[in-house]
């Protein structure tokens, strides 16, 4: 099979997802795919009365995809928390919008 670059970058994309999708489960959230408008976001986590939003991309590195990522959660209005992970070490936190290294994610550092 001779894959194209979008095409492996989407597959790499949707194991993170996937990933994420696992961990959240496991940590025992209540996950369901959220859209603001036009905009999707890729999880709504619900414990209790927790509520945390989270968009999962492999790099914020593309000031297009930067600003496509941010726009989903900034649409949503209400105070709870809002994540983006990626596999970036730079931290482009912005709006009470928190950026985290998916390592850091998944190992429960802070």
């Amino acid at each position: 099979m001779n894959l194209t670059r979008s095409h492996k970058t989407e597959n790499y994309s949707s194991l993170l997802e996937n990933i994420v999708f696992v961990e959240l489960k496991r940590r025992g959230y209540k996950i369901s795919i959220g859209r603001e408008g036009a905009y999707e976001v890729d999880f709504i986590a619900e414990k209790g009365k927790e509520i945390e939003y989270y968009q999962v991309t492999e790099s914020l590195l593309n000031q297009d995809t930067r600003e496509r990522e941010f726009r989903s959660l900034e649409a949503i209005r209400d105070n709870y928390p809002k994540y983006i992970l990626s596999m970036d070490s730079h931290d482009f936190s912005r709006n009470g919008i928190i950026c985290r290294k998916l390592v850091d994610f998944l190992s429960g550092a802070e």
